[in-house]
């Protein structure tokens, strides 16, 4: 794709209404103003000073006046543009190939972007600490418009466009929103009806498309802008400022301070309605400045990046990136299979979906190639994963639950026989690595690390990664920790588990019912403490007050447990590792009185390439049962080869599809306590348009439960 210089056009500017003074008007240039109809209301004999807030570093020049001490410090967010700039100005920070108009920019562009559309919001009167809501999708229009309302003093208020009008609604009138940025003319016109009845919109902002293709019904005094004439107000008033910065008092401006709120997030959690979480410019931050320990990004690396920018995990991901002069190339989940091989990214920062996606796609690549093939590269796999297992036992990388150090003796024994096997069996892994792993990683990219966050990374597929030599490094975190609290290291890559604290955080293990601090090596909820623990929710006291304690420490809702320290054995580089059993929500708790983590046996049910999707169900039962999605695909390769079924036919019983889903179930399954008894078969996945997935990907239990209840009824009969 050829570099697309990022440029505005200016078009005319729609009607609108405001209090401003005559000064602020006359700054316009008349070529803008003469399209931009302000209705004035100015008291005569006074002048009244309005308040702004700029962010202290990247607008350094307009509080020099105001008695402010310059200083180089990140004090919020945008800061980091400046600086960005400064050191990388005419690298290119983004590439977004799949928006009309296809865009590049440059460190320098970008931040020039961000202050246009900061200033252009002050045009239109935004006022420090009023919310903004920002629906819309990944894009570098999005990073543009919420670094611009951090920018101006305003709190965004951020949510994608593929959740229900409902909970559209529900976050705007929640976070008392005053105006509204959205993402395309057809996202709008899905949500017009109900937010021009209901909704009070001072002004709308269209990020891309013309406002030819919005719906005409509603108040149409309601202004809408275009990105670009937000772009062209903000560049022409800056202009304007620095004209006429001598001797003019009718602006004052204050510092945005660490501790003032840049965001509201609203959770998307699998059970229950949205909080709106209160992240400050600290907190973010506090990952900025932290995250280097995982990712030690080095100027020109390349990151694709395809996940909502709401999502706190992406977008803490990408202040942090931008800060060490990276290309960020935007991509969609339909585009990753091909940006992957043309791009050849550096990292990858995705959630656990993603990398099983690509190695269920790996795996069917494999099998069906030639018998002889297949064989070759299942019997490479076997090998390599073996050789990864030795070679974690001679590291010290692999997890234990016992407090009890191994003794010298066995820990040597132990140490020298994983190194025999590991050089035995090392020339067949190098050899795979050069004819079937290097075909694999020319496809995919991803040579430096694929990073996996908002969810649990299944086993198999962490292992498999390892085994084919690409890193893929786990972390953990919260919407209300802005999100990142651990992380698997470049050089403490412990599989299995989510790594360690960042810095600055603590962690500790509770028990379920008295809350007694536990032991290393014991299961209880997690609790965790540290300098990126959100504010609160925003309006719900009752809520933050559940979530955080009087001493700062938040109950995640999430089963896990510490790694004891050894000094010695097999899991000697391992101590303090987080390792992550499932959310505490989710037991389910039999009528027998004994609790089952679901997650476990689902995501060993995951391995079968015959499901997939796989909810497992029983509360108040006797026994487990589930809700399976078949892959069809696979049902229908597997009845042919097994002969359930004609070779030629393409249909098959549902009494036929679920006996194979049960052997697959004890075949994957078969290790664990509890076996998963009646199974319902359901023709379709569970997504995030019919509402049972929430929008990064995770399935929502209630709601499914809730929407199969009589079939579920049924199942137990």
């Amino acid at each position: 794709m050829s570099t697309i210089p990022f440029t505005y056009s200016t078009h005319a500017l729609p009607l609108f209404y405001s209090r401003c003074t005559t000064n602020t008007f006359a700054r316009i240039k008349p070529s803008i103003r003469r399209r931009f109809c302000v209705y004035c209301q100015i008291d005569s004999k006074t002048k009244e000073v309005q308040i702004r807030r700029c962010s202290p570093l990247l607008e350094s020049s307009l509080l020099s006046g105001n008695g402010v001490v310059a200083s180089d410090d990140w004090k919020a967010i945008p800061d980091i543009w400046r600086s960005s700039a400064e050191k990388y100005g005419d690298k290119v920070a983004l590439i977004d190939p799949y928006h009309d108009p296809p865009s590049t920019m440059t460190y320098k562009q970008l931040e020039e972007a961000i202050l246009d559309f900061a200033e252009g919001l002050r045009v239109l009167g935004v006022k420090p600490e009023e919310k903004i809501a920002l629906f819309a999708d990944n894009s570098c229009r999005w990073l543009v418009a919420d670094q611009g309302m951090m920018a101006s003093g305003a709190i965004n208020v951020v949510r994608g466009t593929r959740s229900s009008i409902e909970e559209l609604f529900q976050i705007y009138q929640h976070s008392e929103s005053v105006a509204l940025a959205v993402d395309t003319p057809e996202m709008f016109n899905r949500i017009a009806k109900s937010f021009y009845a209901k909704a009070s919109m001072r002004y709308i902002i269209l990020l891309w498309g013309d406002k030819s293709s919005l719906v005409c019904e509603g108040n149409k005094e309601v202004p809408v802008f275009t990105f670009t004439e937000v772009i062209d107000l903000g560049r022409e008033s800056r202009m304007a400022l620095i004209d006429s910065r001598d001797g003019d008092n009718q602006f004052k401006y204050e510092a945005i301070k660490s501790d003032d709120i840049a965001t509201l997030v609203y959770t998307s959690g699998t059970t229950g309605n949205p909080k709106g979480v209160m992240l400050t410019h600290r907190n973010l931050l506090h990952q900025v400045k932290n995250l280097w320990d995982i990712v030690p990004a080095e100027v020109g690396d390349r990151f694709l990046s395809m996940l909502p920018p709401w999502h706190a995990y992406e977008r803490a991901c990408e202040y942090f990136i931008f800060s060490y002069g990276v290309e960020q190339v935007y991509t969609t989940v339909k585009n990753l299979k091909d940006d992957l091989k043309q791009y050849q990214p550096h990292y990858l920062i995705s959630v656990p979906l993603v990398y099983e996606t690509l190695y269920s796609g790996i795996q069917k690549q494999i099998s069906t190639s030639s018998l002889i093939r297949k064989l070759v590269a299942l019997t490479f796999i076997r090998i390599s994963l073996a050789y990864m297992e030795c070679k974690r036992i001679y590291e010290g990388k692999c997890l234990t639950k016992n407090e009890k150090q191994p003794s010298y003796l066995y820990s040597t024994l132990e140490w020298l026989w994983a190194r025999i096997v590991a050089a035995i069996i090392f020339p067949i892994h190098m050899l795979a690595k050069k004819v079937v792993y290097s075909k694999i990683h020319s496809a995919i990219g991803i040579s430096k690390a694929g990073v996996s966050g908002g969810g649990s990374l299944p086993i198999h597929v962490d292992k498999f990664f390892e085994a084919i030599g690409v890193k893929v490094q786990n972390g953990y975190g919260l919407t209300e920790t802005s999100p990142v609290i651990a992380a698997r290291r470049p050089e403490c890559n412990v599989i299995g588990s989510a790594g360690h604290p960042i810095r600055h955080t603590k962690f500790k293990v509770v028990d379920y019912e008295t809350g007694e601090v536990l032991p290393p090596g014991s299961k209880g909820i997690l609790k965790v403490t540290g300098p990126a623990l959100m504010k609160g929710y925003y309006k719900n006291p009752s809520a933050t007050n559940q979530a955080l304690d009087g001493d700062g420490w938040l109950n995640t809702g999430d089963i896990g447990w510490i790694v004891p320290h050894h000094s010695t054995g097999r899991s000697r580089h391992s101590g303090g590792v987080i390792v992550l059993e499932g959310r505490a929500k989710d037991t389910i708790v039999l009528s027998t009185g004994e609790n089952v983590e679901p997650g476990e046996l689902e995501e060993a049910a995951m391995k079968s390439t015959l499901i997939q999707q796989i909810v497992v169900i029983g509360q108040d039962k006797r026994r487990l049962g589930a809700l399976i999605v078949p892959n069809k695909e696979e049902v229908l390769k597997v009845a042919r080869e097994l002969s359930v079924i004609d070779s030629n036919s393409s249909d098959i019983s549902q009494e036929k599809v679920t006996s194979l889903l049960y052997k697959e179930l004890n075949t994957w399954t078969s290790d664990f306590s509890f076996q998963i008894g009646p199974i319902l078969v359901v023709d379709d996945p569970f997504t995030i348009d019919n509402g049972l997935m929430t929008p990064t990907m995770k399935i929502r239990r209630d709601r499914v439960v809730a929407q199969y209840r009589d079939q579920i009824e049924n199942l137990y009969k």
